[in-house]
C-alpha cells in the first residue's frame, strides 16, 4: 500500500503550510487579523502534523510530530536574504503575494486530505478516515480565510 507515502506527503504539506502561515503572520504584524488569525491557523496545521505522525507509524513512516514549527536561525537568515533580494516595491503587494501562497498551499493540503479520506474508505480504516474528517474541515477554513482576505486586500490595494 502507498498510504504511508501519502501520509508522508500530507505531513510535509501541512508542515509547510504551518510555516507559511507563521511567516505571513510575522511579516504582516501591523495587520492584527493576519497576525493573530495566521498564528491560530498555523497551530491547526501543527496539530495536524502531530496527528499524521502518530498514525503514520502504522504505515511504516517515522515522521516528526513537531515539524511545522517556527524556522530556526539559519532558515530565518536564508528566508530573510531571499525576501530582501526579491522584495516588491509595495508592502501591500507583498501581502497579496503572501495570501496567495497561503491559499495555494492550503488548497494542496485540502486535496491531500481528500485523497487520504478516499483511500481510508477504500481500505475501511476508520481511524484514518476519522482523522481526515477531523482535519480536512480546518484546512478548508484556512483556505477560505486566505481567499476572503485576498479578496478584501485586493479591493483595498489594487483599486486605491
Amino acid at each position: 500500500m502507498k498510504i504511508g507515502l501519502a501520509l508522508k506527503e500530507l505531513h510535509r504539506s501541512e508542515a509547510e503550510l504551518a510555516r507559511e502561515l507563521l511567516k505571513v503572520s510575522d511579516r504582516h504584524k501591523v495587520d492584527h487579523e493576519v497576525f493573530h488569525l495566521g498564528r491560530d491557523l498555523a497551530r491547526w496545521s501543527q496539530e495536524h502534523v502531530a496527528l499524521i505522525a502518530e498514525i503514520a507509524h502504522g504505515y511504516g513512516q517515522d515522521l516528526d510530530p513537531d515539524a511545522g514549527g517556527p524556522l530556526g536561525p539559519l532558515e530565518r537568515a536564508v528566508e530573510k536574504g531571499s525576501e530582501l533580494a526579491g522584495r516588491m516595491s509595495s508592502p501591500s503587494l507583498l501581502m497579496l503575494r503572501d495570501l496567495r501562497e497561503v491559499y495555494i498551499k492550503s488548497a494542496g493540503v485540502s486535496v491531500d486530505w481528500e485523497l487520504l479520506a478516499q483511500a481510508a474508505q477504500g481500505i475501511k480504516h476508520r481511524e484514518l478516515l476519522a482523522l481526515a474528517q477531523r482535519c480536512h474541515p480546518e484546512t478548508l477554513r484556512q483556505m477560505r480565510w486566505a481567499n476572503g482576505k485576498l479578496k478584501e486586500s485586493a479591493t483595498q490595494i489594487l483599486v486605491s
